[in-house]
């Protein structure tokens, strides 16, 4: 009987411990029973397929949720879900006609964004459905991305993210490459040394295998714990044999062609960095980047030539010419790093001018080595805005200046910078841009990049195919050829069933010009291609169509009028052929019509707009929203302020509506002195209807009482006092001003920037109405830049809000106005009701608004702003 009782018991146990570890796996009523990431990657080129199945252990219909993150290099190309032996495809359109599709589906009072967002190696891709109860669904996400080689090695990026625990989890990856791989390897984040075993990983001649299958307790955070610790990237690296410097593929009518000679002698190189030192570099950004500049001069070789420019206010060079990199000679460029410090506004045509003109007469001169490589590095967080600040201007200045002679490469810190002008010009330039991300490893991204650039081996490429027998050829000349990179071009032939192909390969190396000549056949390439089933059949033409779209799309990026017209129409024509989502396609995804599911739409985001796509957490809301890639506090127009949240990647507004001649605090800062008040103006007549009466700021007071500097601007002139002197300036005026605590920059009738002291800077854009309009009057606008300068006491209705403020938006719901949801929010403890709405950013200058999106707070500001707002009614400018 005992013995009965003890099997009972040990089966009941059993049972216990079954249910127990059944609960683990549902969360929120869902289980996800199976995860698989089958990556095929033939030839560099990965083909990734991301399978989730769910099913809903509730008794009522729920929301399951497929979240996954993807390489921004990666294309999407297919996605689907399947409910109850029903598919719902995503449906690859032009980008127009999606959005149409889109909104419509708003109209309806849908709401059909798609959830996306960037980080910075990946995108974010998550589609939600709700099913009934005990009905299961699979979602499969396909996506493609050709692998680049950098520092010897193929690297392939998987971001791992259940979020809960899966039953069957595994990532599998086969990789088959005709040359035969030389080496292996996976990494994970969140490898611990009990998963490592875990890691499966087989390599022979031409073929590699890696599978990761842990159980469920092997996923757990510890043993009784429901948390997966599945959370992190997880890498493959691996590189190839190379017993000739390239390799020649044949399939189909298409050819990939790869180069990458080892062994060659390195090619002294001269580099000129150019570095931002305007005010808003201080602090973190610049200790951050005299780390790198002195890492770097670790890693320099002593055949190499080097300077450093610095810009701010002014320009300032280390030495007038480029240098030898001697021990001395680095021994003191140390000493000039250490001391690197900021200073003034963002003189970026300045610094980049003196750069080319330096690298031009040293290449005249023959001050540096004939056989050597140019290359100018640029770093900056901010926006040019003194000296010549339109961009374009400076586009074409450094295009003549350059004149494709050398690389430049932009670098951009933060999100301040204007990303677009900053690719374009590396681009047009035969460089790249890249943003560095502020966190704690900046110095560690700087110094990344420039390692990737830091070994030339030969300059000037060509690679040279038979022109008659060629056609759709990507790109076949390249400035530079970097250690441990490839160059892979791509094309197709004109006849079908050609089979063979000869390349002339030439380009300058360190001690000689050097040229290469290779021979292939279809023959060759099928022999090679024998174990057919690690192939998907038209790789070679997906991936000449991958890197043709890429390189379409990145010139694209500088091109105007007819040019980028065509170039769109091609690369949008490729997108729709070969079924990529790209910056010109959309997926439309479908889902079924019960339980209020709501289609959705995938978009490819792209870098110069990082920042700006702007997503909830899913389960809160599927809006999607675009805001400005630049985050500063300002108030402008009727007058409504506009608080950039950057933690939030979102911004808060809200209107202050008082009376006419009524004086308003901005900014008091009692520790630098500095105070920012303005003055309100009406309409030229009231109205009647007894509406609100619309007010902006017709004169604004600007005193640093340290200083005894007072700076009064109205819409007809500009007065600084100084003591008991006095000087005016009409907006007519473009003036360059600098006087001691004091820099101001007039551009004529467009807008005026200010920096007092070591304070923060402050734009004040001028908004022109017509003279005889018969209500409105000119006013003014007010931009804060580099709030981060004033003290932790600063106050007023914007120095509030140059302290962190955090919020957080619950129940978004339909408002008055279709197109502007209300919703709670939570700030200061407060429960307040916002609408989302947009206001205008005129920082650009007064024609060139931006609509900022943001939650608007109603009432003065009430439960946002401290106190109430006539508490910052002050009785006169000064």
């Amino acid at each position: 009987m005992l013995a009965q009782n003890v099997i009972h018991e040990a089966l009941r146990a059993k049972r216990d411990k079954k249910r127990s570890a059944d609960n683990d796996l549902v969360v929120n009523g869902i289980e996800i029973y199976s995860m698989k990431i089958d990556s095929k990657v033939t030839s560099r080129f990965a083909h990734n397929v991301i399978t989730s199945r769910a099913v809903n252990r509730g008794n009522v219909h729920k929301e399951v949720f497929f979240d996954v993150e993807l390489p921004k290099t990666a294309f999407i190309t297919n996605f689907s879900m399947t409910i109850g032996g029903v598919t719902y495809p995503g449906i690859i359109k032009e980008k127009e006609v999606a959005k149409k599709q889109y909104e419509k589906a708003v109209s309806k009072g849908q709401t059909a964004g798609l959830v996306k967002a960037s980080g910075r190696k990946t995108e974010k891709f998550t589609v939600s459905v709700n099913i009934e109860a005990a009905s299961k669904v699979t979602f499969e996400l396909t996506y493609e991305e050709l692998l680049k080689r950098q520092f010897g090695k193929y690297e392939m990026f998987i971001k791992v993210k259940p979020k809960q625990l899966v039953k069957d989890f595994e990532i599998e990856v086969n990789i088959f490459e005709p040359q035969g791989i030389t080496e292996l390897e996976a990494e994970g984040t969140f490898i611990t040394n009990d998963l490592q075993n875990i890691i499966k990983k087989t390599f022979s001649e031409k073929k590699g295998h890696i599978s990761f299958k842990p159980t469920l307790d092997q996923q757990r955070t510890c043993a009784n714990c429901s948390q997966s610790v599945l959370d992190g990237d997880f890498t493959v690296r691996y590189d190839v044999k190379r017993t000739t410097p390239d390799n020649l593929q044949i399939v189909n009518g298409y050819f990939v062609h790869f180069f990458a000679p080892t062994n060659l002698p390195k090619l002294p190189k001269n580099v000129i960095f150019v570095i931002d030192i305007s005010g808003s570099m201080s602090g973190r950004e610049i200790e951050q980047t005299r780390q790198a500049l002195l890492k770097i001069l670790d890693d320099i070789k002593e055949d190499d030539f080097f300077n450093f420019i610095l810009f701010g206010s002014g320009v300032h060079t280390w030495k007038e010419t480029l240098i030898q990199a001697t021990p001395e000679n680095l021994d003191e460029a140390r000493k000039f790093v250490r001391g690197i410090d900021t200073e003034g506004m963002t003189n970026l045509h300045g610094g980049i001018m003196r750069g080319i003109d330096m690298l031009n007469a040293a290449r005249e001169g023959n001050l540096v080595p004939k056989r050597s490589a140019s290359i100018i590095i640029m770093l900056t967080d901010g926006q040019p805005n003194v000296g010549v600040s339109n961009t374009q201007d400076i586009q074409a200045h450094v295009k003549k200046a350059i004149e494709g002679k050398y690389p430049l490469y932009n670098l951009g810190f933060g999100y301040g910078v204007d990303y677009s002008f900053l690719e374009k010009m590396a681009l047009e330039n035969k460089g790249l841009a890249r943003r560095i991300y502020p966190d704690s490893d900046a110095a560690l991204q700087l110094q990344g990049f420039y390692d990737e650039v830091s070994n030339p081996m030969l300059t000037d490429v060509e690679l040279n195919y038979p022109e008659n027998e060629i056609s759709d050829l990507t790109k076949n000349i390249f400035k530079h050829f970097y250690d441990g990179s490839e160059i892979v071009v791509a094309g197709r032939f004109t006849d079908n069933n050609q089979n063979s192909l000869t390349v002339d390969v030439r380009a300058e190396g360190a001690n000689d010009a050097l040229s290469y000549t290779t021979q292939q056949d279809a023959e060759q390439t099928a022999k090679a291609f024998q174990e057919q089933e690690y192939i998907f059949g038209d790789y070679i033409e997906r991936l000449w169509a991958y890197l043709t779209i890429e390189q379409l799309l990145e010139k694209r990026i500088a091109a105007t009028g007819e040019e980028k017209e065509n170039l769109t129409a091609e690369a949008l024509a490729l997108s729709l052929k070969y079924k990529f989502v790209t910056p010109l396609t959309s997926m439309v995804v479908t889902k079924p019509e019960d339980f209020n599911n709501q289609d959705g739409i995938a978009d490819k985001p792209i870098e110069a707009q990082a920042a700006t796509a702007v997503t909830l957490a899913p389960q809160v809301s599927p809006y999607l929203y675009m805001a400005h890639p630049t985050w500063y506090t300002s108030v402008d127009g009727d007058p409504h302020f506009i608080i950039s949240v950057p933690q939030k990647e979102d911004a808060i507004c809200f209107n202050i509506n008082e009376n006419p001649g009524a004086v308003l605090n901005l900014i008091n800062d009692p520790v630098t002195g500095i105070t920012v008040n303005g003055e309100l103006i009406g309409d030229k007549r009231a109205n009647t209807d007894g509406k609100i009466q619309n007010t902006y700021f017709g004169k604004l007071g600007i005193a640093n009482k340290r200083l005894d500097l007072k700076l009064t601007v109205t819409p007809e002139k500009i007065t600084i006092q100084n003591g008991n002197e006095k000087t005016g300036f009409t907006w007519l005026d473009s003036v360059t001003l600098q006087q001691e605590g004091l820099t101001l920059i007039i551009n004529g009738k467009k807008d005026l920037v200010l920096s007092m002291g070591s304070g923060a800077s402050f734009v004040i854009v001028l908004h022109e109405v017509w003279k005889k309009h018969p209500l409105h009057q000119d006013f003014l606008g007010l931009y804060t830049l580099e709030s981060d300068k004033l003290s932790e006491q600063t106050h007023g209705l914007l120095g509030q809000f140059f302290h962190p403020i955090d919020f957080t938006i619950l129940e978004i719901h339909p408002g008055s106005d279709p197109k502007k949801p209300d919703a709670t929010m939570i700030v200061k403890n407060n429960e307040l009701t916002v609408t989302r709405g947009w206001q205008k950013d005129y920082r650009r200058g007064p024609k060139q608004g931006v609509d900022i999106p943001c939650w608007f707070v109603h009432n003065n500001g009430a439960g946002l702003i401290d106190g109430v707002h006539t508490d910052y009614i002050v009785s006169s400018l000064f």
